[in-house]
């Protein structure tokens, strides 16, 4: 079956799979135990941090293992309840792991701010400039977004913290194994990510946390992860988060050239077959494989359904809840009409993906919408 959700989540990386089960049938002792098996496991969580961190150019030390890109960015955000200052800068096309955080944090006293984007979805620099408040402790970016694909400009933003002495978070879920990233060239404070965005387990991922800022356990019992994150460690799936990491640095040239193919040759021919198609977001700075279009006069739960039943897989630009399409917060931030919201699909190729694929792909969709 032609699957063409990899933003959603990527299939396991077959050698991390060979990883994760060597791991679960040999090292199964409890990291925290000083006895042989115990400093065995620890030791594989260990390696696991190394492989991330020169994956990124961090200390190992600035490595925090967390059981999702949730739970990374909650780990951040609940952290400002303790701080003096409680102001949030983010912008209205964050992921909910974000927005809903905000919103829900209220009574401990954190306010925010959200920032426009413009029609590619990016936020201007300006913007967050006159945003800025006395008492404003935090600013969170998404680096890429996750429906249309979008690279906002975090330099400039990040530029514009330091410049304020305030610190900078960045949802980076969408990122790793698409664009190049070093914590030297993004010299934010905190970055999160999540295992099953690039071809690694679900149920784990990771938060970088720059040496010198500071941050309060969200998870409250043992001394794991530097008294950070508590609870036993999950010694397969950190493994295998660091095999996925490890893979995805070492083949990034690879992998972003065959879905920069991909994306060519599906949209050279979309256009042929749908020739009133739309494509939504930043056709210069966005990552590779990730394409979000709308398909007038067609609604997009109706195009899934079709697609879906002859076998092939993508999603739409909205959420659905309660059995209800909704339009997308991001596309309507983004200036975007309803009715070409709610005719947009979101198709994120994959390294597994090949050429013939998504000429299928292109040709049914241009059979679909005219039928």
């Amino acid at each position: 079956m032609p699957y063409f959700d990899h933003s959603a989540s990527t299939p396991i990386h077959p050698d991390v799979l060979k990883k994760m089960n060597t791991v679960s049938v040999s090292h199964y002792g409890n990291p925290s135990s000083t006895h042989s098996s115990g400093r065995k496991s620890k030791a594989i969580i260990e390696e696991a941090r190394r492989h991330i961190a020169s994956g990124l150019g961090a200390n190992p030390s600035e490595i925090i293992f967390t059981g999702s890109g949730t739970e990374a960015n909650n780990l951040v955000l609940w952290s400002l309840t303790q701080s003096d200052k409680k102001h949030v800068i983010t912008s209205a096309v964050e992921h909910p792991a974000i927005l809903r955080v905000l919103q829900k944090l209220a009574p401990y006293g954190v306010k925010y701010s959200s920032l426009p984007v413009n029609d590619e979805g990016c936020v201007n620099n300006e913007d967050l400039q006159n945003a800025i408040q006395p008492d404003t402790g935090l600013i969170s970016i998404m680096m890429v977004n996750n429906e249309v694909g979008s690279i906002q400009p975090i330099r400039s933003l990040l530029k514009t913290a330091q410049s304020a002495g305030i610190s900078f978070h960045s949802d980076t879920v969408q990122a790793l194994g698409k664009i190049p990233l070093s914590v030297n060239v993004i010299e934010a404070d905190y970055l999160s990510f999540s295992g099953h965005k690039f071809y690694g387990p679900k149920g784990v991922g990771f938060l970088y946390k720059r040496k010198s800022v500071p941050l309060n356990s969200l998870i409250i019992g043992g001394g794991q992860e530097s008294n950070l994150r508590a609870g036993t460690e999950n010694v397969p799936g950190i493994a295998g988060l660091g095999e996925a990491v490890r893979l995805a640095t070492e083949n990034l040239s690879k992998r972003i050239h065959h879905l920069e193919k991909l994306e060519l040759v599906f949209i050279k021919h979309l256009k042929t077959a749908c020739p009133n198609v739309l494509f939504n977001g930043c056709p210069k700075d966005h990552i590779p494989g990730v394409i979000s279009a709308s398909f007038p006069g067609n609604k997009n739960d109706i195009l899934m359904a079709k697609l879906d039943r002859i076998g092939i897989e993508v999603s739409s630009g909205s959420a659905c809840a309660s059995g209800s399409v909704k339009t997308s917060p991001v596309l309507e931030a983004m200036g975007i009409s309803d009715d070409q919201n709610m005719s947009t699909l979101r198709i994120s190729f994959g390294r597994e993906n090949i050429e013939e694929e998504v000429l299928n792909l292109a040709q049914t969709l241009g059979s679909i919408t005219h039928g």
